[in-house]
């Protein structure tokens, strides 16, 4: 397993539009779905990776506390799934159910929308103000497998919190950290 931390996109950017499909229901869900939203969250997650295991039923509390505050959430998984059959989007059905997820999740099947986001890793969050435009890039929070420390998601409702009260998230933003995105081969963008 290759650590990997966030590219920490710089903040002021615009949220890269996406259509993609929801792995419940194989509709399409695309970035409008947040157009009335006060801030969108977009995280990039997978099934198997240790590091979005470790923090899953926080992501899903996470985002019941804050779909309920009218924050728009998507999940969206980008691994290649012919290296990863785990991350496919019938065991991507499964997991959400399982982990009880309440947001899309999202198969990026090409690859493109992770590579528009400068993903880099599971997990990856990047939150948006109701302008679209990128306020915050990194940690859940300092919780990471074996280290003791609880995960609790300080840092990433932190920056929703600020949000939704009208201010900016804390400028020291800690990168994410995880496993890298599974790329399919000749599609690893050059910023990993």
């Amino acid at each position: 397993m290759a650590l990997t931390p966030s590219t920490m996109l710089p903040l002021g950017t615009p949220a890269p539009d996406f259509t993609l499909p929801e792995v419940s229901t194989g509709e399409p869900v695309s970035l409008d779905a947040a157009a009335n939203a006060p801030a969108t969250l977009v995280m990039f997650i997978c099934n198997h990776c240790p590091y979005v295991k470790h923090v899953r039923a926080e992501i899903a509390r996470l985002g019941r506390d804050y779909q309920q505050k009218g924050v728009a959430v998507f999940a969206i998984s980008a691994n290649d799934v012919i290296t990863h059959p785990d991350d496919s989007p019938e065991k991507m059905k499964l997991e959400k159910a399982s982990a009880g997820y309440t947001f899309p999740y999202l198969y990026d099947e090409t690859q493109e929308v992770a590579r528009a986001y400068h993903a880099a890793c599971t997990p990856d969050f990047f939150v948006f103000d109701g302008n679209r435009l990128l306020v915050y890039r990194g940690q859940l929070d300092s919780s990471r497998p074996g280290n003791g420390l609880v995960v609790d998601g300080k840092d990433l409702r932190a920056a929703l919190d600020a949000v939704l009260e009208g201010k900016a998230p804390a400028i020291d933003q800690r990168p994410s950290i995880g496993c890298n995105i599974k790329w399919k081969p000749g599609r690893a963008p050059a910023h990993t």
